[in-house]
């Protein structure tokens, strides 16, 4: 049996708080095995679910999605179709990021002292527009 990992240990080495491991316990999306003294035990496998955790936040997963993955019996199963999905949505956030960063720069830049008057300025809100309304 490998060696259960104190809260303080899977703190350090997830970069979760210990009140985000009670938190996601409290969530059902990890689970502490047992406890020394108050100090809740990890299996060492929940280095493993709370990077999946952190990887699917960032991915702009809610918890509560994160948890129907994570919840499931036997081996955590990822639904492949969704992540192409997410995939997808996550280069036309990008897109339109990138599309938002270049006007930013170009009115800051812009030598019109009124941006209307550019119109560069002009094209980039038909096509920032464009973009935000699908």
């Amino acid at each position: 049996m490998e060696r259960l990992l104190d809260i303080a240990e899977v703190s350090d080495r997830s970069g979760v708080s210990p009140s985000g491991l009670r938190y996601y316990e409290k969530r059902k999306l990890i689970v502490a095995v047992a406890r020394n003294g108050l100090r809740r035990q990890y299996e060492p496998a929940v280095l493993q679910e709370l990077a999946l955790i952190n990887l699917a936040k960032s991915a702009g997963y809610s918890l509560d999605e994160i948890g129907s993955v994570l919840r499931r019996p036997g081996a955590t199963v990822i639904p492949r179709d969704a992540l192409v999905e997410k995939a997808g949505s996550l280069e036309e956030q990008a897109k339109r990021l990138v599309n938002l960063a270049k006007m930013l720069r170009h009115v800051a830049d812009c030598p019109y002292e009124d941006h209307f008057e550019c119109s560069r300025f002009r094209k980039l809100l038909i096509v920032a527009t464009k973009v935000t309304n699908g």
